[in-house]
């Protein structure tokens, strides 16, 4: 302490009691090696705090030094401070850290925990206040999902065009805006056929017959508990004399009114987060909520947090003078006394796969320690993906090359459930016999065959000694399965014998095979009518498994490799990259980040403009902000030029963001290789990242000449540019072209973008354009 501070602290001591006297003596090692903000932070204790804290600036430091000085100098006993975070392990990792700076394992602290965990003990002891007992049960969502869809179908609803899931998603929503049936807004009431409000109503009135909550209630009838009754709300205002909230920008309308009703009384409340990494709109959380703390609880301090200690000056400034952009902020200004590091790195590339190829080739250079860096480990390095479908083309390039990594946040590309689901259906076209493959999609998506009937095939088949695709014939001929099954069956059945004969025709595009398969089995269809949030992602991940069929000749092809690849992909130990979504990301650091896919309509996401412009624009720069800040040493954006979205390929443009980065703290690469060169198409850092590699290749010099060029200055709302197929192709019939895999050949043919090749020593062969170059060029194509 300072001797002004020294002073101020026994002078506060000397009017307080004895003990509290006697406690504030004590040595109070844990404030060394805080810096002056962090100090100032710690120590304001009395009234409204808040602890605006850039990233990397050490916010969980000095929460829990806060929590440790609140204990050691006797302001608080620990039952008399609610500590409250988001997730288990952030509260588990909270009070281990306040133990070890308080020298001792801190005992008697019941409400420090996540706001679930504590409203479970706050409704246990005043359950019947909300028409339940105390031994209530808390369904999970599977159990959530056929409570809701037992009521779907009393009320007479077409469950398959309602579903169950989607009236889950809305009635989450309500409760998150801190609504009851009898408060939700004219607004929504609308919702899911008119009918969501009467469910809602009924799905509570079950709950609690069945003396049961869902975790939203949790929540949602302590609020209604604290509001109907002043005495109960009393009792905590005085239990709970100290508040600390961490991540408080990712709250919702719940949570917040929850926290502003139990602060009423002392406001002792602080307040630790950062307006500029809230992404979470999506899920319910409320910017708004931090940006109006000081409306909220009037005269309350603001301390900024603006020493970072992660990143280097160069990476700081480029996610400073990115975010600057957004409007509705708090603001600050980070700084670093880290040396000044690598500047940004900047790179455009030809197409998605060639962008897969240089990050793959670029983090086996640093491993050997490239660019005067020393040597990292694969551990050391991320890829953070807008979408999870990019993560395809870089797992797919990675198996090739033997490069270990990890996908964090969910399963590995092939492993996802959609993607083993479609390729379940590509191996019965293959071979009808694959018995493990027809377990799999028999009722996937549902078609009335249920346990009983596929037990009945099951039976036929080994009674018969055939195949089970046998068996259910045999069944339907024998009229042992009747009713919808029966029909449903017999069309999968037909279905699978059209796939199979398609895969053994040689002039079926395979590609379109797979297209037809997905919407003919009901698939496609399956994923479009389901409303939960997760079900745009595993639409876009089918449409990535279709894009990667082209680069092979057949189903059968892409079969083998995808079998062999993961049959060779062990999850040993040792280093490994991560490969993981931006939102995935938060809370995470590495030395090196690699951020791909910066494209307009990509990132910033168009579904997120589309459906909450302005405010879904903002969120998706904050996650911008969020994605560069993850890096401590090294940190590369790229985009590619070329995109193939909903089956064509497409043109995408440099991502706004890419223009709102500080030019002095940005270096663009140009890297040797098939499309290298010079030009530029547009302004500032966008024009040299063009320039430098993909603007200037033939392609997009033939998209120049026929006019479907963005003239300067054209809004970057309609410049999504779909590609001429016949400008991609750009081949005569008797052309001489190279292909990586087959070598040298001649153009026999020509259908759109695809090329029928008659290859010296592979064969003929059917090649998408942008696959081969010409002969004079092969010296140029990357090995």
């Amino acid at each position: 302490m300072s001797p002004i501070d020294d002073t101020d602290a026994f002078e506060a001591a000397e009017r307080a009691s004895l003990s509290a006297r006697a406690m504030a003596a004590r040595p109070m090692p844990y404030l060394e090696g805080l810096n002056p903000a962090q100090r100032q932070a710690v120590e304001a204790l009395d009234g409204p705090v808040l602890m605006l804290a850039g990233a990397g600036t050490g916010k969980t430091k000095a929460l829990t030094t806060r929590i440790a000085h609140l204990l050691n100098t006797g302001v608080a006993r620990p039952n008399e401070i609610l500590a409250v975070t988001f997730t288990n392990k952030a509260a588990r990792e909270m009070k281990e850290r306040v133990g070890r700076l308080m020298g001792h394992t801190v005992e008697g602290m019941p409400w420090l925990g996540t706001f679930h965990a504590i409203c479970v003990k706050l409704l246990r002891r005043h359950a019947e206040l909300a028409g339940l007992k105390s031994n209530f049960t808390i369904l999970d969502t599977d159990d959530q999902i056929r409570l809701m869809k037992q009521l779907i179908v009393a009320a007479n609803i077409d469950e398959k065009r309602w579903p169950a899931r989607q009236l889950a998603g809305i009635i989450d929503h309500w409760k998150n805006r801190a609504w009851t049936p009898e408060q939700v807004s004219a607004a929504e009431a609308s919702a899911f056929n008119n009918r969501g409000v009467e469910l809602y109503a009924a799905y509570q009135d079950r709950l609690r017959n069945l003396n049961a909550v869902d975790f939203g209630d949790l929540l949602l009838h302590m609020l209604t508990i604290f509001q109907a009754h002043e005495d109960v709300l009393a009792q905590y205002r005085r239990w709970f004399r100290y508040i600390l909230v961490d991540e408080y920008q990712d709250t919702n309308v719940a949570q917040y009114m929850w926290l502003r009703l139990l602060a009423g009384g002392h406001k002792n409340i602080c307040c630790v987060g950062d307006d500029d990494q809230s992404i979470y709109g999506w899920r319910g959380a409320e910017v708004g909520n931090i940006l109006r703390f000081e409306k909220d609880f009037p005269g309350a301090e603001v301390i900024r947090l603006e020493q970072n200690y992660r990143s280097t000056p160069h990476i700081l400034a480029a996610a400073s003078g990115l975010i600057a952009a957004n409007k509705g902020r708090l603001g600050k200004t980070l700084w670093t006394e880290a040396d000044e590091g690598e500047k940004v790195r900047l790179i455009g590339h030809w197409d998605g796969e060639e962008e897969a190829r240089w990050i793959g080739e670029e983090a086996e250079a640093l491993q050997g320690g490239s660019r005067g860096l020393d040597p990292k480990s694969l551990d050391d390095m991320a890829i953070l993906v807008r979408a999870s479908h990019q993560m395809r083309a870089f797992e797919d390039r990675f198996l090739t090359i033997g490069l270990p990594y990890r996908v964090i946040g969910g399963p590995r590309f092939y492993e996802r459930m959609e993607i083993r689901d479609a390729m379940a259906y590509f191996r019965l076209a293959v071979s009808p016999d694959d018995d493990l493959a027809f377990e799999r999609i028999v009722n996937t998506p549902k078609r009335g065959l249920g346990d009983k009937a596929q037990q009945k095939i099951q039976v036929m088949a080994r009674s018969n000694g055939v195949t089970l695709v046998e068996g259910a014939r045999l069944l339907l001929e024998t009229q042992g399965l009747t009713g919808k099954g029966a029909s449903e069956l017999r069309k999968l059945l037909q279905g699978i014998g059209r796939w199979h004969g398609g895969a053994l025709d040689s002039a079926q595009s395979h590609v379109e095979l797979a297209e037809i398969i997905l919407e003919e089995s009901g698939y496609t269809e399956h994923w479009q009518n389901d409303k939960t949030p997760e079900a745009p992602g595993r639409l876009e991940n089918l449409k990535e498994l279709v894009k990667a069929l082209e680069e092979f000749e057949n189903l059968q092809g892409f079969l083998e490799h995808v079998a062999l690849i993961m049959d060779n992909e062990t999850e040993g130990e040792g280093a490994k990259i991560s490969i993981m979504t931006l939102h995935a990301a938060k809370g995470l650091e590495f030395p090196v980040v690699f951020l791909p896919g910066w494209e307009d309509g990509l990132f910033p996401s168009q579904r997120s403009m589309d459906e909450s412009g302005l405010k879904g624009l903002e969120e998706e720069r904050r996650l911008a902000y969020v994605g560069i800040t993850r890096a401590e040493e090294l940190c590369t954006i790229s985009f590619a030029a070329n995109r193939r979205v909903y089956g064509q390929w497409q043109s995408a443009l440099p991502s706004r963001f890419i223009d709102e980065l500080p030019e002095a703290h940005v270096e663009v690469l140009t890297p040797p290789g098939l499309y290298g060169g010079g030009g530029a198409v547009s302004s500032g850092i966008e024009q040299a990242a063009a320039g430098a590699n993909v603007y200037n290749s033939p392609g997009w010099k033939r998209l120049q000449a026929r006019g479907q060029q963005r003239p300067v200055g054209q809004p970057r709302e309609s410049r999504t540019i779909t590609i001429d197929v016949e400008a991609v192709a750009a081949y005569e019939s008797g052309a001489r072209v190279f292909h990586q895999k087959f070598g040298y050949g001649t153009v026999t043919g020509i259908e759109g973008d695809k090329l029928d090749i008659a290859f010296d020593k592979a064969g003929r062969k059917n090649v998408v354009a942008r696959f081969v170059v010409p002969a004079e060029n092969a010296d140029d194509v990357p090995s």
